[in-house]
């Protein structure tokens, strides 16, 4: 099988050494990807800025900007068989990059933000055959809203966690499917997680599930 793994956050850069992100680590999606390339499926990982090593037998894409993350991602996708979509992908980008570096001004500095692309949306409408599995981080855990995300997106399976997994080796979820039924995981390690993210989507992909 082909699949295809997005990690870690994304930087949209205000001026040349400032930029707006997230904690992420890349932890997960680097889990997922050697998951994938363990059970001998053909695995592309795209990343954000991460400190990890490339996992074994995984070709790696590493990105910088949402934009970059987007066009590694949907030049790929038609030939995929399943893509898990861990990464933190910053929903906003300054609209203008300033050139240098910004100097401290008297006044307040305002920034006008626009939208990034919303690349497992964009995936959800291309989908034919392609499983798709996408993450929804929520301060609160609100289990409506990924379960509105899974719809809206047109995924197969979504991961509901919280921030408390940032940059930690274990995680608390819940795994939810197209038909609302969840599957609790409280302080699972990544790395189990991930096995079990790649077995569903195997047999989604092969019909047995």
């Amino acid at each position: 099988m082909k699949i295809l793994v997005t990690a870690g956050p994304t930087r949209e850069f205000i001026d040349e050494v400032r930029f707006l992100s997230n904690p992420s680590s890349g932890k997960m999606g680097f889990e997922v990807a050697a998951a994938s390339a363990q059970a001998g499926h053909e695995t592309v990982l795209v990343t954000g800025p991460t400190a990890i090593p490339d996992p074994p037998r995984v070709e790696v894409v590493r990105i910088t900007s949402a934009d970059e993350m987007a066009e590694a991602c949907l030049s790929r996708f038609s030939k995929c068989d399943g893509v898990v979509m861990t990464a933190a992908v910053c929903d906003y980008r300054p609209k203008k990059r300033f050139k240098g570096k910004l100097k401290k001004r008297e006044q307040n500095l305002n920034l006008e933000l626009v939208q990034t692309t919303d690349i497992l949306a964009e995936m959800g409408s291309r989908k034919e055959k392609q499983v798709l599995f996408g993450f929804a981080l929520e301060a609160k855990a609100v289990r409506v809203n990924a379960v509105s995300k899974l719809a809206s997106k047109n995924l197969d399976y979504i991961v509901l966690n919280s921030p408390e997994s940032f940059a930690e080796d274990k995680i608390s979820c819940e795994i939810i499917d197209r038909q609302g039924r969840g599957r609790r995981r409280e302080g699972i390690s990544k790395r189990k997680l991930a096995r079990e993210i790649i077995t569903i989507l195997e047999n989604l992909i092969n019909g047995t599930s």
